[in-house]
């Protein structure tokens, strides 16, 4: 059953969020018959999307994430409401492209780098909101953070990952984390968390080991923040450089 867990601070300057997706992401390769390259596309943008959602405040609220960078993938879509639920979908489910040197899944190939990531938040009255950003690797958590540094202007931290068996194409482990910072944060805070990101192993790494997304969580409960500070943005980016992404 898949679950997210969600930590702050005591003093509000970081907040975590950590998800177990497997569930969901096995669910929709089955359903859509999704090739190996395009399960771990939509699974990540699913599982951001789950992540994203579950942050809404707002009951009724839904979180729609679309991205197209003009790759063979064509658009991915994925829809989560106020509980973290959420459903997708891609263009071409059967999109096979050729592996990385290094024999990982290339999901920037598949999506593309020409296009946009599109973010709509519907609260259940008035108009939604919508913002959009350019594409930085097609990668989808690299295009997630940007979006947030781009957009809404909170300095994140996201890293998706999505292990997919290579003679089934069954989907065998999938999750996330979404780190930001808010203010409040000292540069020695950003600093232990970048410590913590720099020894942190790919997110289906920790799950194959049987870590809980609690355990996965508790990289960052050490982070003690205090006193009044800047966001960090520019100390932040080298944390963001090193958030992994697996296939």
């Amino acid at each position: 059953m898949d679950r997210i867990i969600r930590c702050i601070t005591s003093d509000g300057a970081l907040k975590a969020s950590a998800i177990d997706s497997s569930d969901t992401v096995y669910t929709a390769q089955r359903l859509h018959g999704l090739s190996a390259t395009a399960s771990a596309a939509l699974g990540r943008l699913l599982t951001a999307a789950s992540v994203m959602g579950a942050m809404q405040k707002q009951e009724h609220a839904t979180l729609t994430l679309r991205i197209n960078g003009g790759g063979p993938i064509g658009t991915v879509t994925a829809i989560s409401d106020s509980h973290g639920n959420v459903r997708g979908c891609v263009d071409n489910p059967n999109v096979d492209v050729p592996l990385k040197p290094n024999g990982k899944l290339d999901v920037s190939a598949a999506v593309g780098t020409d296009g946009r990531l599109g973010v709509i938040r519907s609260y259940g009255t008035g108009e939604p909101y919508m913002g959009q950003v350019e594409l930085v690797s097609g990668e989808i958590a690299e295009d997630i953070t940007n979006y947030y540094a781009v957009s809404e202007q909170i300095p994140t931290v996201c890293a998706l990952g999505v292990l997919v068996d290579p003679n089934t194409n069954g989907v065998l482990l999938a999750g996330g984390l979404l780190i930001q910072v808010l203010p409040g944060a000292l540069p020695q805070d950003i600093e232990k968390l970048e410590a913590n990101i720099a020894t942190l192993e790919p997110v289906t790494t920790m799950l194959a080991k049987g870590m809980t997304v609690e355990q996965i969580e508790g990289y960052f409960k050490g982070i003690s923040c205090n006193g009044r500070g800047t966001s960090c943005s520019d100390q932040l980016a080298t944390a963001v450089r090193k958030a992994k992404e697996s296939e």
